[in-house]
Protein backbone atom coordinates (compact mmCIF):
# COMPACT_ATOMS: atom_id res chain seq x y z
CA UNK A 1 0.00 0.00 0.00
CA UNK A 2 1.22 3.81 -0.76
CA UNK A 3 1.49 7.52 0.94
CA UNK A 4 0.58 9.99 -1.51
CA UNK A 5 1.49 13.79 -1.11
CA UNK A 6 0.10 16.17 -2.94
CA UNK A 7 2.37 19.65 -3.60
CA UNK A 8 0.75 22.46 -4.52
CA UNK A 9 -1.04 20.53 -6.92
CA UNK A 10 -3.55 22.90 -9.70
CA UNK A 11 -5.84 21.95 -11.92
CA UNK A 12 -6.61 24.73 -14.72
CA UNK A 13 -8.65 24.48 -18.26
CA UNK A 14 -6.80 27.46 -20.17
CA UNK A 15 -7.12 30.46 -18.00
CA UNK A 16 -9.86 28.76 -15.71
CA UNK A 17 -8.80 27.42 -12.45
CA UNK A 18 -10.47 24.95 -10.73
CA UNK A 19 -8.17 23.91 -8.74
CA UNK A 20 -5.33 25.42 -6.95
CA UNK A 21 -2.27 25.24 -3.89
CA UNK A 22 -3.65 22.05 -3.19
CA UNK A 23 -1.17 20.44 -0.31
CA UNK A 24 -2.38 17.12 1.18
CA UNK A 25 -0.41 14.51 2.61
CA UNK A 26 -2.02 10.99 2.50
CA UNK A 27 -0.77 8.51 4.68
CA UNK A 28 -1.32 4.19 4.62
CA UNK A 29 -4.06 2.93 5.42
CA UNK A 30 -5.81 6.48 5.98
CA UNK A 31 -9.64 6.68 4.21
CA UNK A 32 -9.67 9.91 3.02
CA UNK A 33 -13.12 11.58 2.18
CA UNK A 34 -12.90 14.58 -0.29
CA UNK A 35 -16.07 16.73 -0.08
CA UNK A 36 -17.24 19.92 -1.14
CA UNK A 37 -20.26 21.48 -2.62
CA UNK A 38 -21.07 20.97 -6.78
CA UNK A 39 -18.64 21.93 -8.99
CA UNK A 40 -15.74 22.71 -6.28
CA UNK A 41 -13.65 19.99 -7.60
CA UNK A 42 -13.21 16.79 -5.87
CA UNK A 43 -14.23 14.42 -8.86
CA UNK A 44 -11.62 16.44 -10.94
CA UNK A 45 -8.81 15.64 -8.14
CA UNK A 46 -9.67 12.19 -8.00
CA UNK A 47 -8.88 11.77 -11.46
CA UNK A 48 -5.75 13.96 -11.44
CA UNK A 49 -4.64 10.96 -9.13
CA UNK A 50 -5.88 8.49 -11.50
CA UNK A 51 -4.09 9.75 -13.83
CA UNK A 52 -7.43 10.33 -15.84
CA UNK A 53 -6.88 14.26 -16.12
CA UNK A 54 -3.72 16.18 -16.40
CA UNK A 55 -2.08 18.15 -13.35
CA UNK A 56 -1.70 21.33 -14.67
CA UNK A 57 0.81 22.74 -11.85
CA UNK A 58 2.54 21.44 -8.77
CA UNK A 59 3.80 17.47 -7.98
CA UNK A 60 1.90 14.27 -7.66
CA UNK A 61 3.81 11.19 -5.58
CA UNK A 62 2.84 7.68 -4.62
CA UNK A 63 5.19 6.20 -2.83
CA UNK A 64 7.84 9.05 -2.73
CA UNK A 65 7.58 8.36 -6.90
CA UNK A 66 6.46 11.67 -8.79
CA UNK A 67 3.67 10.13 -11.29
CA UNK A 68 2.48 13.44 -12.54
CA UNK A 69 3.04 11.69 -15.95
CA UNK A 70 2.54 8.29 -15.37
CA UNK A 71 -0.01 6.65 -17.24
CA UNK A 72 -3.02 5.19 -14.79
CA UNK A 73 -2.33 1.36 -15.17
CA UNK A 74 1.47 1.92 -13.88
CA UNK A 75 0.52 3.74 -10.79
CA UNK A 76 -1.06 1.21 -9.18
CA UNK A 77 -4.51 2.60 -8.39
CA UNK A 78 -8.36 1.29 -8.80
CA UNK A 79 -11.11 3.04 -9.06
CA UNK A 80 -14.47 2.26 -8.36
CA UNK A 81 -17.15 4.90 -10.47
CA UNK A 82 -20.47 5.89 -10.17
CA UNK A 83 -22.06 4.00 -12.47
CA UNK A 84 -20.48 0.79 -11.46
CA UNK A 85 -19.41 0.77 -14.92
CA UNK A 86 -19.53 -3.37 -15.44
CA UNK A 87 -19.81 -5.41 -19.02
CA UNK A 88 -23.31 -6.57 -19.32
CA UNK A 89 -22.45 -10.08 -21.18
CA UNK A 90 -20.00 -10.83 -18.33
CA UNK A 91 -20.36 -12.87 -15.61
CA UNK A 92 -19.79 -11.53 -12.28
CA UNK A 93 -16.92 -13.98 -12.40
CA UNK A 94 -15.83 -12.73 -15.23
CA UNK A 95 -16.33 -9.35 -14.59
CA UNK A 96 -13.50 -9.36 -11.92
CA UNK A 97 -10.96 -11.36 -13.59
CA UNK A 98 -11.09 -9.51 -16.55
CA UNK A 99 -8.15 -7.14 -15.30
CA UNK A 100 -6.05 -9.76 -14.46
CA UNK A 101 -6.72 -11.26 -17.66
CA UNK A 102 -5.52 -8.81 -19.27
CA UNK A 103 -2.71 -8.58 -17.04
CA UNK A 104 -1.73 -12.57 -18.61
CA UNK A 105 -2.03 -13.30 -14.62
CA UNK A 106 -2.13 -17.27 -14.65
CA UNK A 107 -5.54 -19.22 -13.96
CA UNK A 108 -4.41 -19.90 -10.21
CA UNK A 109 -3.66 -16.59 -9.13
CA UNK A 110 -6.98 -15.13 -10.97
CA UNK A 111 -9.03 -17.79 -8.94
CA UNK A 112 -7.37 -17.00 -5.83
CA UNK A 113 -7.89 -13.56 -6.41
CA UNK A 114 -11.34 -13.62 -7.01
CA UNK A 115 -12.11 -16.27 -4.33
CA UNK A 116 -10.63 -13.53 -1.94
CA UNK A 117 -12.37 -10.81 -3.16
CA UNK A 118 -16.06 -12.63 -3.29
CA UNK A 119 -15.79 -13.93 0.18
CA UNK A 120 -14.91 -10.55 2.34
CA UNK A 121 -17.64 -8.73 -0.06
CA UNK A 122 -20.06 -11.92 0.19
CA UNK A 123 -20.43 -12.40 -3.57
CA UNK A 124 -20.08 -15.97 -3.33
CA UNK A 125 -23.35 -17.17 -4.44
CA UNK A 126 -23.45 -14.81 -7.64
CA UNK A 127 -20.54 -15.60 -9.24
CA UNK A 128 -22.39 -16.88 -12.44
CA UNK A 129 -24.78 -14.12 -12.42
CA UNK A 130 -25.03 -11.79 -15.09
CA UNK A 131 -25.14 -8.40 -14.21
CA UNK A 132 -28.46 -7.64 -14.68
CA UNK A 133 -29.42 -10.57 -12.22
CA UNK A 134 -28.19 -8.26 -9.79
CA UNK A 135 -29.65 -5.60 -7.23
CA UNK A 136 -27.44 -2.16 -7.22
CA UNK A 137 -26.04 -2.76 -4.34
CA UNK A 138 -24.63 -5.88 -5.47
CA UNK A 139 -23.31 -4.17 -8.71
CA UNK A 140 -21.54 -2.21 -6.66
CA UNK A 141 -19.94 -4.70 -4.48
CA UNK A 142 -18.71 -6.38 -8.06
CA UNK A 143 -17.67 -3.16 -8.83
CA UNK A 144 -15.38 -2.73 -5.64
CA UNK A 145 -14.51 -6.76 -5.66
CA UNK A 146 -12.72 -5.84 -9.45
CA UNK A 147 -10.67 -3.45 -8.01
CA UNK A 148 -9.64 -5.47 -4.82
CA UNK A 149 -8.59 -8.24 -7.10
CA UNK A 150 -6.08 -6.08 -8.20
CA UNK A 151 -4.22 -5.39 -5.04
CA UNK A 152 -3.56 -1.99 -5.97
CA UNK A 153 -1.74 0.50 -4.03
CA UNK A 154 -4.01 3.13 -4.04
CA UNK A 155 -8.16 2.56 -3.92
CA UNK A 156 -10.13 5.48 -5.36
CA UNK A 157 -13.98 5.78 -4.84
CA UNK A 158 -15.79 8.55 -7.15
CA UNK A 159 -19.78 8.76 -5.53
CA UNK A 160 -20.13 4.97 -5.50
CA UNK A 161 -23.32 5.01 -3.27
CA UNK A 162 -25.51 8.01 -5.15
CA UNK A 163 -26.88 5.83 -7.74
CA UNK A 164 -28.20 3.87 -4.61
CA UNK A 165 -31.41 4.00 -3.17
CA UNK A 166 -31.70 5.30 0.77
CA UNK A 167 -31.51 2.15 2.02
CA UNK A 168 -29.20 0.39 0.21
CA UNK A 169 -27.11 3.51 0.56
CA UNK A 170 -26.59 2.67 4.43
CA UNK A 171 -26.45 -1.06 3.96
CA UNK A 172 -23.43 -0.19 1.38
CA UNK A 173 -22.30 1.94 3.19
CA UNK A 174 -21.69 -0.36 6.19
CA UNK A 175 -19.92 -2.63 3.98
CA UNK A 176 -17.51 -0.62 2.69
CA UNK A 177 -16.70 0.32 6.46
CA UNK A 178 -16.60 -3.26 7.14
CA UNK A 179 -14.07 -3.65 4.06
CA UNK A 180 -11.50 -1.29 5.66
CA UNK A 181 -11.42 -2.53 8.83
CA UNK A 182 -10.55 -5.52 6.76
CA UNK A 183 -8.13 -4.37 4.85
CA UNK A 184 -6.56 -1.98 7.62
CA UNK A 185 -3.59 -1.36 5.37
CA UNK A 186 -5.39 -0.50 2.27
CA UNK A 187 -5.16 3.79 1.37
CA UNK A 188 -8.72 4.80 0.08
CA UNK A 189 -9.25 7.92 -1.32
CA UNK A 190 -13.60 8.67 -1.40
CA UNK A 191 -15.57 11.52 -2.98
CA UNK A 192 -19.02 12.32 -1.79
CA UNK A 193 -21.41 14.94 -1.29
CA UNK A 194 -22.91 12.81 1.29
CA UNK A 195 -21.84 13.92 4.86
CA UNK A 196 -23.12 10.97 6.51
CA UNK A 197 -20.75 8.75 4.41
CA UNK A 198 -18.11 10.92 5.24
CA UNK A 199 -18.73 11.60 8.65
CA UNK A 200 -18.83 7.92 9.30
CA UNK A 201 -16.42 6.29 7.12
CA UNK A 202 -13.40 8.93 6.96
CA UNK A 203 -10.58 8.84 8.62
CA UNK A 204 -9.62 12.69 7.85
CA UNK A 205 -12.06 14.78 5.29
CA UNK A 206 -11.18 17.19 3.23
CA UNK A 207 -13.36 19.67 2.87
CA UNK A 208 -13.13 21.39 -1.26
CA UNK A 209 -14.69 24.80 -1.58
CA UNK A 210 -12.99 28.14 -3.48
CA UNK A 211 -10.66 26.49 -5.50
CA UNK A 212 -8.63 25.11 -2.53
CA UNK A 213 -8.98 23.05 0.47
CA UNK A 214 -11.05 24.66 3.08
CA UNK A 215 -10.34 22.50 6.47
CA UNK A 216 -8.34 19.04 6.66
CA UNK A 217 -9.02 17.09 9.67
CA UNK A 218 -10.78 14.21 11.52
CA UNK A 219 -14.50 14.12 10.85
CA UNK A 220 -15.21 15.19 15.02
CA UNK A 221 -12.39 17.81 14.69
CA UNK A 222 -14.59 19.62 11.44
CA UNK A 223 -17.74 18.97 13.54
CA UNK A 224 -16.27 20.76 17.07
CA UNK A 225 -13.95 22.82 15.84
CA UNK A 226 -14.60 24.54 12.40
CA UNK A 227 -11.86 26.64 10.81
CA UNK A 228 -13.99 29.35 9.17
CA UNK A 229 -17.93 29.85 8.67
CA UNK A 230 -17.85 27.63 5.11
CA UNK A 231 -16.86 24.23 7.29
CA UNK A 232 -19.31 25.37 10.12
CA UNK A 233 -22.41 25.69 7.69
CA UNK A 234 -21.23 22.35 5.42
CA UNK A 235 -20.45 20.11 8.45
CA UNK A 236 -23.63 18.91 10.14
CA UNK A 237 -27.26 19.31 9.10
CA UNK A 238 -29.14 21.00 9.53
CA UNK A 239 -26.42 23.96 9.23
CA UNK A 240 -25.39 25.92 12.18
CA UNK A 241 -27.11 28.78 12.64
CA UNK A 242 -24.73 32.19 12.59
CA UNK A 243 -26.21 34.97 14.89
CA UNK A 244 -24.36 38.39 14.21
CA UNK A 245 -23.02 40.54 17.25
CA UNK A 246 -20.32 42.10 19.35
CA UNK A 247 -18.06 41.34 21.95
CA UNK A 248 -18.62 43.25 25.14
CA UNK A 249 -16.71 41.58 27.44
CA UNK A 250 -13.24 39.67 26.73
CA UNK A 251 -11.17 37.19 28.73
CA UNK A 252 -11.31 33.64 29.06
CA UNK A 253 -14.75 33.37 28.35
CA UNK A 254 -16.31 35.50 25.47
CA UNK A 255 -19.59 37.82 26.11
CA UNK A 256 -21.38 38.74 22.96
CA UNK A 257 -24.06 40.95 22.58
CA UNK A 258 -26.19 39.18 19.76
CA UNK A 259 -28.08 42.12 17.30
CA UNK A 260 -31.18 40.28 17.95
CA UNK A 261 -31.46 41.15 21.72
CA UNK A 262 -29.85 37.92 23.41
CA UNK A 263 -26.13 37.35 25.20
CA UNK A 264 -24.01 34.47 23.82
CA UNK A 265 -21.53 33.83 26.06
CA UNK A 266 -18.71 31.51 24.69
CA UNK A 267 -15.33 29.83 26.09
CA UNK A 268 -13.46 30.67 22.86
CA UNK A 269 -10.88 33.35 24.68
CA UNK A 270 -10.56 36.67 23.39
CA UNK A 271 -8.50 39.58 24.21
CA UNK A 272 -8.49 43.13 24.99
CA UNK A 273 -8.21 44.11 21.33
CA UNK A 274 -11.33 42.38 20.82
CA UNK A 275 -13.67 45.10 22.63
CA UNK A 276 -16.52 45.62 20.56
CA UNK A 277 -15.31 43.18 17.65
CA UNK A 278 -18.15 42.30 15.24
CA UNK A 279 -18.40 38.70 14.96
CA UNK A 280 -20.81 36.09 14.00
CA UNK A 281 -21.93 33.81 16.63
CA UNK A 282 -22.50 29.99 15.60
CA UNK A 283 -24.84 27.51 17.49
CA UNK A 284 -25.81 24.46 15.77
CA UNK A 285 -29.01 23.22 15.67
CA UNK A 286 -29.00 20.15 18.17
CA UNK A 287 -26.81 22.16 20.89
CA UNK A 288 -29.95 24.93 21.35
CA UNK A 289 -32.15 24.08 24.30
CA UNK A 290 -34.58 26.02 25.45
CA UNK A 291 -34.19 28.99 28.02
CA UNK A 292 -35.68 28.85 31.11
CA UNK A 293 -34.90 31.77 32.16
CA UNK A 294 -34.06 35.29 31.35
CA UNK A 295 -31.37 34.85 29.59
CA UNK A 296 -31.42 33.54 26.21
CA UNK A 297 -29.32 33.43 22.79
CA UNK A 298 -32.34 34.00 20.65
CA UNK A 299 -35.92 34.74 20.98
CA UNK A 300 -38.40 34.40 17.80
CA UNK A 301 -41.61 33.01 16.77
CA UNK A 302 -41.68 29.32 15.49
CA UNK A 303 -43.03 29.66 11.98
CA UNK A 304 -42.44 25.88 11.20
CA UNK A 305 -42.01 22.40 13.37
CA UNK A 306 -41.11 19.21 11.65
CA UNK A 307 -41.27 16.43 13.93
CA UNK A 308 -39.32 13.62 13.26
CA UNK A 309 -40.27 11.69 16.22
CA UNK A 310 -36.48 11.61 18.05
CA UNK A 311 -36.33 15.21 17.57
CA UNK A 312 -38.30 18.23 16.23
CA UNK A 313 -36.77 21.39 13.96
CA UNK A 314 -37.88 24.51 15.01
CA UNK A 315 -37.87 26.79 12.26
CA UNK A 316 -37.96 31.03 13.09
CA UNK A 317 -37.89 32.99 9.41
CA UNK A 318 -36.14 36.40 10.80
CA UNK A 319 -37.20 39.52 8.82
CA UNK A 320 -35.05 40.86 5.70
CA UNK A 321 -32.94 38.30 3.79
CA UNK A 322 -31.29 36.92 6.66
CA UNK A 323 -31.33 32.92 6.71
CA UNK A 324 -33.74 30.64 8.91
CA UNK A 325 -32.79 29.87 12.64
CA UNK A 326 -33.36 26.22 13.38
CA UNK A 327 -33.51 24.54 16.62
CA UNK A 328 -33.09 20.78 16.84
CA UNK A 329 -35.11 19.67 20.31
CA UNK A 330 -35.43 15.94 21.82
CA UNK A 331 -38.89 14.68 21.78
CA UNK A 332 -42.14 15.76 19.98
CA UNK A 333 -43.16 19.85 20.18
CA UNK A 334 -45.64 20.17 17.77
CA UNK A 335 -47.74 22.74 20.41
CA UNK A 336 -44.70 24.94 19.70
CA UNK A 337 -45.95 26.21 15.94
CA UNK A 338 -46.77 30.32 16.38
CA UNK A 339 -45.13 30.60 19.80
CA UNK A 340 -42.57 32.36 21.18
CA UNK A 341 -39.93 30.39 22.16
CA UNK A 342 -36.28 31.61 23.84
CA UNK A 343 -33.43 29.57 23.13
CA UNK A 344 -30.05 29.26 24.63
CA UNK A 345 -26.72 27.11 24.00
CA UNK A 346 -23.91 25.81 27.19
CA UNK A 347 -20.84 28.14 26.17
CA UNK A 348 -18.59 25.38 25.77
CA UNK A 349 -21.49 24.70 22.80
CA UNK A 350 -20.86 28.18 20.88
CA UNK A 351 -18.55 29.50 18.29
CA UNK A 352 -17.14 32.46 17.14
CA UNK A 353 -16.55 33.70 13.83
CA UNK A 354 -14.50 37.20 12.71
CA UNK A 355 -14.57 38.13 8.84
CA UNK A 356 -15.13 33.99 8.16
CA UNK A 357 -12.82 32.90 10.15
CA UNK A 358 -12.73 30.85 13.82
CA UNK A 359 -11.63 33.01 16.52
CA UNK A 360 -10.15 29.79 17.88
CA UNK A 361 -7.60 29.34 15.46
CA UNK A 362 -6.08 32.51 15.80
Amino acid sequence: MADLLLTDVAKSYGDVDVLKNIDLDIKTGELIVFVGPSGCGKSTLLRMIAGLEKITGGELQIDGQVVNDMPPSQRGIAMVFQSYALYPHMTVRDNMAFALKIAKKSPEEINAAIDKASRILQLEPYLDRLPKALSGGQRQRVAIGRSIVRDPKVYLFDEPLSNLDAALRVATRIEIAQLKESMPDSTMIYVTHDQVEAMTLASRIVVLANKGIAQVGSPLDLYERPENEFVAQFIGSPAMNLLPGEVIETGARTTVKLDGGGLAVSTVPTNDGDMGLKVKVGVRPEDMVKATGVDYLYEGTVNITEALGEVTLLYFVPEGDADPIIGKLPGIHAEMRSKTVRLGAVPEKVHLFANGQSLLYR
